[in-house]
């Protein structure tokens, strides 16, 4: 089980989306979604959060909410524990991706864009400002198979 992270990075009623376009074999391929990404070893998922929003974005986090945890599974793909963030505070200059494109994105337009379908289940979790949660998402291709949510 592969341990990432993923940050949505909020300003003026937007997040901060990637879309991700320059990868080769990428699970994400084509979907937009926050920002993050996979453990270093011994690393805290406080420690790759920082680390990976820096790497993608050039931005600082000064500070950060852990929202939940999501379970992803999808065939073909080694299973993922993610810890998801939110953050609005935050310094620096936004520099480019080389994963894909980074774009500020109006919240109550994500839902136009090419997004896992478990993603707007969670995304609702994080607009609606809900409790600590569990969210499991299993795949089969694209297509949406399992989600259980626990908490939120």
């Amino acid at each position: 089980m592969k341990l990432t992270t993923l940050c949505y990075i909020e300003k003026d009623g937007c997040y901060l989306m990637l879309h991700r376009t320059k990868k080769k074999c990428d699970v994400n391929h084509g979907k937009w979604i926050g920002v993050g990404g996979k453990f270093e070893p011994d690393e805290m998922p406080e420690e790759c959060l920082l680390r990976e929003v820096k790497e993608e974005t050039g931005l600082t986090l000064r500070s950060y909410r852990l929202r939940g945890i999501l379970t992803f599974i999808a065939d073909g793909w080694e299973s993922e524990y993610i810890h998801l963030y939110t953050a609005s505070d935050f310094e620096g200059k936004l520099t480019p991706c080389n994963e894909g494109a980074l774009k500020w994105i109006p919240k109550d337009r994500l839902e136009t864009l090419p997004l896992w379908e478990g993603d707007k289940i969670f995304l609702r979790l994080l607009r609606e400002n809900a409790d600590f949660f569990s969210l499991k998402l299993r795949y089969e291709g694209d297509a949406l198979v399992e989600s259980r949510l626990i908490g939120g």
